[in-house]
């Protein structure tokens, strides 16, 4: 493909990306910060006072929000690209996406960044409704800890969404690769558990989990404590972007799957 002829083509695609989930922000707002709402209410209702995370450092209750938070975050960043690249494929509008002289970097800047403004937008939604019970997170030691892990998490799953739609021809597909990848690594990343209070054999494969990495470091951002030093922890997954930014490219400069 050859480089769009102002440069500025991937601003409309992306402007079209915006569009496509505020049209219907109740569903793709307004429903995930709901569902991480009542996650919070029913997990810390039951498991506070009765778990002790960093030593008895943190209540229950912080602990999870920022888990939540980063939770919404990654399934958001996810499911905006890949639903919108697997939705043009089906309805046969995707060619009016390729026809335009648009690079692999364009088309790859229009559908990541779309996807994370989504995930970004639900994840501090989630946060500012969740303020609501731990006030006290609003002073966190380390903020831009937790911007940096928002933002290259948020990247990592919306690259993830692009390959998912990329590789897929039907809906069946794209829910196996959610349900059988994302939402597994997702909710045993340590969103509701510290992975210290696990047994050995399961702390050592949680460290083999990407998207734990991205969750404990997003909450060192909050407290000032995690489960491993989050300079390694940034670096994991700085690396891993960078593979996958890699990866997305090559296939979209290819049109695998998409050109033929």
């Amino acid at each position: 493909m050859i480089a769009s002829a102002a440069g500025r083509g991937w601003v409309v695609l992306f402007y079209k990306e915006l569009l496509r989930f505020w049209k219907v922000a109740f569903q793709t707002i307004a429903a995930p910060i709901l569902t991480s709402l009542l996650y919070l209410l029913i997990f810390s209702h039951v498991l506070e006072g009765r778990v002790s995370v960093f030593d008895g450092k943190v209540g229950y209750t912080a602990f999870l929000v920022p888990g939540l938070v980063m939770m919404s975050v990654l399934q958001n960043a996810f499911a905006n690209s890949s639903s919108s690249l697997i939705q043009s494929k089906i309805t046969g509008n995707l060619i009016f996406v390729l026809l335009p002289p648009l690079s692999a970097l364009d088309l790859f800047l229009a559908y990541v960044l779309g996807a994370m403004v989504r995930g970004i937008a639900v994840g501090a939604g989630v946060f500012a409704v969740t303020l609501a019970f731990v006030p006290s997170l609003l002073s966190m030691p380390h903020p831009f800890w937790a911007l940096a892990f928002a933002l290259l998490g948020s990247v990592i799953l919306a690259m993830l969404g692009l390959l998912a739609g990329i590789w897929a021809e039907k809906f069946d597909q794209l829910a196996a690769f959610q349900n059988f990848l994302i939402v597994p690594l997702t909710f045993l990343s340590g969103v509701f558990y510290s992975i210290h209070s696990l047994p050995p054999f399961w702390q050592g494969l949680s460290r083999f989990n990407p998207f734990f990495y991205m969750i404990d470091g997003f909450r060192y951002g909050f407290f000032g404590v995690s489960d491993v030093v989050p300079g390694a922890s940034l670096s994991i997954v700085a690396v891993a972007a960078a593979a996958l930014a890699a990866l997305t490219l090559s296939l979209l400069a290819r049109g695998w799957k998409l050109r033929n």
